[in-house]
């Protein structure tokens, strides 16, 4: 690693130590010249997942934009802003799993939803309500009518 302060091509690792749950080594380094330390992240390398969006425009996947819809949706619910980072977790870990460099926005809305419906099923109405474009009251009383009964069968 060469030195930020004198350019010299050869520095030493003084100390390593893993951050973010093993996603990120911060290391300590001593510049074999100069004598000055400075410190250095090690993460991997991700290529970005792309998300085609209705209209078939692209853009890059923002988790961000993840969870602030997630949390309007939980507004006023019993769903902490933990439980909201663990689901976009989730839903990224799926997605990066997967193997797929290109996801369509109706399959994250399906992932968002499945595991939003298990958390808060208020929450979960109004996620869907946005992301399928309830256009109006009748589309509301189908999903509920979908959710009770779904609700008999697993009784």
């Amino acid at each position: 690693m060469k030195c930020p302060f004198c350019s010299y091509a050869d520095t030493k690792v003084i100390d390593s130590r893993a951050q973010d749950d093993n996603a990120v080594i911060r290391r300590r380094r001593l510049c074999e010249s100069c004598g000055k330390r400075f410190t250095t992240y090690e993460r991997i390398d991700m290529i970005p997942i792309t998300v085609i969006k209705r209209d078939g425009t692209r853009e890059i996947f923002d988790k961000s934009k993840l969870i602030g819809g997630i949390m309007k949706s939980c507004n006023k619910r019993p769903v902490t802003a933990k439980q909201i980072e663990e689901l976009v977790d989730d839903v990224e870990n799926t997605l990066i799993g997967s193997g797929e460099r290109e996801v369509e926005s109706k399959a994250i809305g399906t992932m968002v939803m499945d595991r939003l419906k298990e958390l808060d099923e208020v929450a979960y109405v109004r996620f869907a309500s946005v992301y399928r474009q309830f256009k109006d009251i009748n589309t509301f009383i189908d999903e509920l009518e979908k959710m009770l009964s779904e609700k008999r069968g697993n009784l």
